[in-house]
């Protein structure tokens, strides 16, 4: 990392797994970073849970430890923000939280989405009039949830708050929630207020919604208590920031109508800003953006770069535990290389936990279609990489033809935008050019800093950030792996199609035998 001293920010990318303190400069550089993790439980079958005090605790010391070791004095840090994993419900009264949170991964609520649709005739009568259908995965059902099962909690809670609300409270004392991250519960994005009326129709009571904040709102000052925590002067602005994804558009540079960028993580996404308000449709949401004035269609994959993951922990075992092999997913970009493309006509759907976008359904599970004696390991590390391609260019064809959009170029982000070969696959599966920007798995948190710039008056607006971008890479299509890739991108979609049924059959039962 490298930047000019003066002004900063300590932006906060607060994960699933872990938060990072990003120290960051005027010009988008981050200066220093440290991380630190925390778990995840699941007390049950299809449950997702933290513990919100983790998340405060993981900010305190990464805060503390940045101090230590980046040479900037407090006087110096101009003010905080967060980039937060979004749907995180942590029911609070004026003492603070009254449990655990229940995280986006967490799809408990199936029974409260089934009623909802029905209490809207079906699922397309509720998309229209919301957005989107519903899954046991969305933030309306859970809250219908813990009205129906948490009784007692329900009672006591004044509002409910999502991460970066409950960040915000800890530091400033206020309770608040950010318009993106309110956006994915449910609000109007022409009026910027919750659809009180919906909410309402299924029995949720309205005064229990949070009062809403712009992402680049002042929200508050350090609190004594939480400056000391934190190593930070007691007064230091806090400024709203935004959801995860909404952080990463901005990061991203992702800033005026049509313009595309694709996260690649643990999960991915394929996000699109507009000006519009369109409906949802496909399993693509429309949620408020960081700036205001737009909207950001949001097509997201539950595992992208999990897969990776997945494969390297199951098939990589032996090199992951080497000592003399420093970096296991560089060896697998490596061994990718060798296989041609197509993987010899095998297929992977990377669909490990359900899926959202394409496709919309909880119950669709990954598979390895038209394996042979003949593939080795290579294939179907190939196949996992390419598949993750087939579902991005799927969402792609999606937002174009769905929602009238031209995306000529895609500019990808995440830890997965570190490896060139699975950028060079990306880029001939879409047949898209493919940008890539320095630190491209920081620009969550440096989106989010520049959401801070913003509120304190360092930029005039969003659109000015552009003078400052700056491309690192570019991948094009190759030519010659059209025809293969062209080829099995169809078949891979008739997959989902043929075994649609299949999987609901199978895996609806799978929760029953568990129990016994």
């Amino acid at each position: 990392f490298g930047g000019n001293m003066g002004e900063y920010i300590i932006a906060y990318d607060v994960g699933t797994s872990c938060n990072k303190a990003l120290l960051v400069d005027k010009n988008g550089v981050p200066i220093s970073s440290t991380i630190e993790s925390y778990p995840i439980y699941y007390p049950q079958i299809n449950y997702a849970e933290q513990n919100p005090d983790d998340w405060w605790d993981a900010v305190c010391k990464t805060t503390r430890d940045l101090m230590n070791t980046c040479g900037v004095k407090k006087e110096e840090i101009i003010g905080m923000t967060f980039s937060t994993q979004m749907l995180g419900i942590v029911p609070v009264d004026k003492n603070g939280k009254l449990s655990n949170a229940i995280i986006w991964l967490d799809s408990r609520a199936i029974k409260e989405a089934d009623w909802m649709m029905k209490k809207f005739i079906n699922s397309k009568i509720f998309a229209l009039l919301a957005g989107a259908p519903l899954t046991g995965k969305d933030g309306m059902p859970k809250l219908l949830w813990i009205k129906n099962n948490e009784k007692e909690i329900y009672e006591k809670m004044i509002y409910f708050l999502d991460v970066d609300g409950y960040l915000i409270y800890k530091a400033t004392g206020n309770m608040v929630m950010e318009l993106s991250n309110a956006s994915a519960f449910g609000i109007d994005l022409k009026k910027k207020d919750w659809l009180r009326w919906i909410f309402n129709y299924i029995g949720f009571d309205t005064k229990k919604l949070p009062p809403l904040v712009k992402s680049t709102d002042i929200v508050g000052k350090l609190k004594k208590e939480a400056a000391e925590e934190c190593g930070l002067l007691e007064g230091t602005p806090v400024i709203a920031g935004a959801g995860d994804a909404l952080c990463a558009s901005v990061g991203s540079f992702a800033l005026e109508e049509g313009d595309t960028h694709v996260y690649l993580g643990t999960s991915g996404w394929v996000g699109v800003i507009t000006k519009k308000h369109p409906t949802g449709k496909f399993g693509i949401a429309a949620i408020q953006s960081a700036d205001y004035d737009y909207s950001l269609l949001f097509a997201e994959t539950e595992t992208a770069g999990e897969c990776l993951r997945w494969i390297k922990d199951e098939f990589y075992e032996k090199e992951s535990q080497d000592p003399n092999i420093k970096n296991v997913y560089a060896l697998m970009d490596e061994e990718v290389k060798k296989v041609p493309a197509g993987s010899d006509f095998l297929i992977f759907t990377p669909w490990l936990y359900g899926e959202r976008a394409p496709i919309n359904d909880c119950y669709v599970r990954s598979s390895f279609i038209n394996l042979c004696i003949n593939h080795k390991r290579e294939n179907l590390l190939r196949a996992v990489y390419e598949g993750v391609g087939y579902n991005i260019r799927w969402m792609i064809e999606m937002l174009e033809k769905g929602f009238n959009f031209k995306i000529p170029n895609l500019r990808i982000i995440g830890g997965g935008a570190k490896g060139d070969i699975w950028m060079q696959i990306i880029s001939d599966i879409t047949n898209k050019k493919v940008e890539v920007l320095p630190y491209p798995q920081e620009r969550g948190a440096i989106g989010a800093a520049f959401i801070g710039f913003i509120g304190l008056n360092y930029f005039e607006n969003f659109s000015s950030l552009k003078k400052i971008l700056k491309i690192e890479k570019t991948f094009y299509p190759e030519e010659e792996n059209k025809k293969i890739y062209d080829f099995l991108y169809e078949k891979y979609k008739l997959v989902y199609k043929n075994l649609k049924k299949f999987y609901v059959d199978l895996n609806k039962e799978v929760e029953s035998f568990k129990k016994t």
